[in-house]
């Protein structure tokens, strides 16, 4: 677990905007109380079932499986900030597992609010991949464990908003131009609309911070996985062109405004000596849009993408080995950036200029 997941690597079709893509399946076992109503010996007995089950599955070879009562605080929070467990999983104890494969594509929380949470994520817009991995491994274990299916309604789930393909597709959208061009709620409004829900950075009920947005299926009932995962694609997409022409508009029409909020941030970013982790995330939005637009080296993307997760708080304690408190972290935090930003040439203005003319930052071929 000391290195990230592969979705972190900023890789795969239209990666400037799509930070990655998740499918989730939620699973029950049939005829056995749901987590939430469980006692504490059938929560046990459920996950001594399931546990084994999910481990020798070929895609979990080597892989990293623990009882989350045998995990530190800080321990949860850091897989919180990768994704790869829930907030809400973080807060379980006793009878509760996780068990992700080693490139932390695949992350399956046991006793979580349904028997079983099995999620694939990967970097980009990659829907029908993280789709194809996790419906495999559901066809498998559907062998193994007998879940509780409903020929009328589907797979039953604790929540009855997951009933039916107990599906939760989403993809992690990185949208500065937007909201820089005040477009972005327009854009949510239009995607509520037509039954999909919007959400910040660590879903439900948080807020979008560091211009990132999280776009999902909202039904699961009625509407088979592969024409939830199509159309969530298309709107993606549609999402991708309008973003890539906000940033055209914002270089022709704000150019000033953009080359300010650039240069700014680099500015803060390089001197700054405290910073919490919500102005770092900002901050570090408006330097990827800066890649994106060529005001810096391509070199520089990883470097930066990676301080969006090791600037998170359990990830800085993790790092210093540590228990810090508010303060103690935005000072370290400040410290990590300023140290990363050494190497950093400042930004380019006149290369983004020409950038822009050439139409570099026209949009990418779709290869989803």
């Amino acid at each position: 677990m000391s290195t990230g997941g592969e979705w972190l690597r900023g890789e795969g079709p239209h990666h400037q905007i799509v930070i990655s893509s998740r499918v989730r399946f939620a699973r029950n076992l049939r005829d056995r109380a749901f987590p939430g109503w469980a006692k504490k010996a059938e929560r046990m007995a459920i996950l001594d079932l399931i546990k084994p089950r999910v481990e020798e599955l070929p895609e979990m070879q080597d892989s990293f499986s623990e009882l989350l009562q045998d995990l530190s605080a800080m321990e949860k929070q850091v897989l919180v900030e990768r994704h790869l467990i829930s907030r809400e999983h973080a807060a379980k104890g006793v009878g509760s597992a996780v068990v992700m494969n080693r490139r932390q594509t695949l992350s399956i929380m046991i006793n979580e609010e349904d028997h079983l949470r099995m999620q694939s994520i990967r970097s980009g817009l990659q829907l029908k991949a993280a789709f194809k991995l996790v419906d495999k491994v559901d066809s498998t274990l559907e062998h193994k464990l007998e879940f509780a299916y409903d020929q009328r309604l589907g797979y039953l789930t604790a929540c009855p908003t997951n009933v039916g393909t107990g599906m939760r597709a989403s993809a992690m959208l990185h949208l500065p131009g937007l909201v820089l061009s005040e477009l972005i709620n327009q854009v949510i409004q239009a995607v509520s609309k037509i039954g999909l829900a919007v959400r910040g950075l660590y879903g439900e009920g948080t807020e979008a911070m560091g211009n990132l947005f999280q776009i999902s299926n909202q039904t699961t009932l009625g509407e088979k996985e592969d024409e939830i995962i199509s159309r969530l694609s298309k709107v993606i997409e549609t999402i991708i062109e309008k973003e890539h022409d906000a940033r055209q508009v914002l270089i022709q029409k704000k150019s000033n405004t953009l080359w300010d909020q650039i240069g700014r941030a680099y500015g803060v970013l390089t001197y700054a000596h405290a910073m919490t982790s919500k102005e770092a995330l900002n901050l570090l939005s408006i330097i990827k849009l800066g890649v994106d637009l060529g005001a810096f080296p391509e070199d520089r993307r990883l470097p930066i993408d990676e301080l969006f997760i090791d600037t998170q708080p359990a990830h800085l304690q993790k790092s210093s080995q540590q228990k810090l408190n508010a303060e103690e972290r935005d000072y370290l935090r400040a410290q990590i950036i300023r140290e990363r930003l050494k190497v950093f040439p400042k930004p380019d203005i006149s290369k983004m200029a020409r950038e822009s003319d050439n139409g570099s930052t026209s949009r990418p071929s779709n290869n989803e």
